[in-house]
């Protein structure tokens, strides 16, 4: 990396990373976890669930992983098979995860709190043949399933209902997982889903060797060990729980304790039950810890290290909550498209500002791009950094594009294999970068991507609603809300609770309008295209 120099603007190809490349391993996730355990690792703890605190230990996983593979196979499952996999944090993730993909399968984790319309619009997206869930989800897992064409004997229950296969029986079935060959730079892994920069849910194609290469990556900057136990409430189900907390624990052979949901005395009782070190957290968490008065009532004091992601985190809400916690505070930075990580703050820099998202992870490049030109910034400025510009990545972790939608790939993915990732960003001397504003059109809630799109198509088949716009405002918390500005039809006497209302019965609660304003028109381009800068602008202006 080149750095810059405060007396004079120094000129720069490319941002490299300051940590040398390294060899990426060309092996399954499966082989990449499991293939190097010791007989002291087998011992160790993998899994705790705080529910009944039942233990499992590293040999009991491969195990089980291997006990599924073999029984999913036996019923049909092989190489490419598409498998849905709607199931909150508990171990049981792990087993059927991991045994899907030593198989070869394809996983398409599914948001826990979609609902049976959003769930089978992912089955079918995906062409998933199998539905895994749990019975607290069955209903809607049962209908999305049923939309979708997918049998009851292909909706396994794991804990258990009448008429499905779970994973007792699965597991105790006795088959052995066949051999399966195939190339990890080209066999995909997982399908999560994505907004991208923009537009509806699109599948995110990932490999194995995706996987592989961002769990070696985050390695090098994030420094779990052995002796560390996670507290793993951030969803599995989602890129960053699926990348940092589940694959690099297991990797580093860490302990997991599992929680199913967000609930903060739960979730502080648990890091004091067992005595968690490492917090993976995105921003309303770090919210809770900085400001919520119970947070005295818990001895807290094992926690070391606070990572958060999945959305901005602002300077001052992290340096209060790891003042709270006396513990360091940590930012990274990725997407779904990205495996997800591609940037990290690294635990042993004391010059970087907790509100920054740290450096390049090894193996990956980055330029920053003009937003109105399309010109390379390729220059420190007299103040020691860039000015902003789009953040364009290249690395092993890029995705290998969007299911079916070779149009969106081509426009996400350039000819030379950068990403674009639609947040603008500086470039600071010391080596580091920060976000300081957004080209997409997502909307951040809680870490969860929102697509205005989606919320869009849903409020104008309202037949009170003539036209409408959404965008992320920022709530007292600093923390983004989906806000719809609504055009009502004439003499409707439509209100902000009925709008609400209504989103509200259609999409998971992540997804529901907090805000609604009115107003006579939406500002649009010529091309009929919502001008969301200028309700933004609207916005800030009536904020003060």
């Amino acid at each position: 990396m080149v750095n810059g120099d405060r007396q004079k603007a120094k000129a720069l190809v490319m941002f490299e990373s300051r940590f040398s490349d390294i060899e990426i391993p060309n092996v399954s996730i499966y082989e990449y976890l499991f293939g190097s355990l010791g007989a002291d690792d087998l011992e160790r703890t993998a899994l705790i669930d705080p529910a009944t605190g039942a233990e499992t230990s590293y040999g009991a996983l491969v195990a089980q992983v291997n006990a599924f593979a073999g029984a999913m196979s036996a019923r049909g499952v092989e190489l490419n098979t598409v498998i849905g996999l709607l199931c909150p944090n508990v171990p049981a993730f792990a087993t059927v995860f991991h045994g899907a993909l030593r198989l070869g399968a394809v996983v398409s984790t599914i948001n826990s709190l979609y609902t049976a319309e959003e769930i089978a619009a992912q089955l079918r997206d995906s062409k998933a043949s199998w539905l895994i869930t749990v019975s607290p989800l069955l209903p809607q897992a049962k209908a999305a399933a049923a939309a979708a064409g997918i049998a009851d004997d292909h909706l396994i229950v794991l804990d258990g209902a009448e008429g499905h296969p779970n994973l007792r029986e699965l597991l105790t079935a006795g088959q052995v997982p066949p051999e399966v060959s195939f190339d990890p730079a080209t066999q995909l892994a997982v399908l999560p889903y994505s907004s991208g920069t923009t537009g509806v849910p699109k599948g995110v194609m990932l490999t194995h060797r995706n996987l592989v290469a961002n769990v070696d990556q985050s390695r090098a900057i994030i420094t779990l060990v052995p002796e560390d136990r996670v507290l793993a409430v951030l969803p599995f189900f989602h890129i960053y729980g699926m990348t940092v907390l589940l694959n690099l624990a297991l990797r580093q052979r860490s302990s997991l304790v599992t929680m199913p949901k967000f609930d903060l005395v739960e979730f502080l009782t648990n890091i004091q039950n067992f005595k968690c070190t490492f917090l993976f957290i995105a921003p309303p968490i770090a919210v809770a810890l900085a400001k919520h008065p119970i947070v005295d009532q818990f001895d807290i004091s094992s926690v070391h290290t606070l990572f958060s992601g999945a959305a901005p985190l602002d300077g001052e809400t992290g340096e209060a909550a790891a003042s709270r916690l006396h513990a360091r505070m940590l930012q990274g930075y990725g997407m779904t498209e990205l495996s997800p990580v591609s940037h990290a703050m690294v635990a042993s820099r004391t010059d970087v500002p907790v509100s920054s998202i740290g450096e390049l992870l090894p193996n990956v490049r980055a330029k920053l791009v003009d937003v109105a030109s399309g010109a390379e910034i390729t220059e420190l400025g007299e103040n020691g950094e860039t000015l902003p510009g789009e953040l364009w990545v290249n690395g092993p972790n890029v995705m290998v594009g969007y299911l079916g939608r070779p149009e969106a790939t081509a426009e996400t993915i350039d000819a030379d294999g950068f990403l674009h990732t639609g947040d603008v960003a500086v470039y600071h001397e010391g080596g580091y970068f920060s976000i300081v504003d957004r080209v997409k059109e997502l909307i951040k809630y809680k870490g969860y991507q929102i697509a205005p799109a989606e919320l869009e198509a849903l409020l104008l088949s309202h037949p009170k609603v003539m036209d409408v716009a959404c965008i992320g405002v920022l709530d007292e918390d600093k923390q983004e809300i989906p806000k719809a500005f609504v055009v009502a039809a004439p003499d409707s006497g439509l209100t902000a609770e009925e709008v609400m209302e209504f989103v509200a019965s259609h999409v998971a609660p992540h997804k529901k309008v907090r805000r609604v304003e009115f107003i006579d028109q939406i500002p649009k381009s010529s091309s009929g295209k919502i001008m969301r800068r200028d309700l933004r602008a609207r916005e800030a202006a009536a904020a003060g």
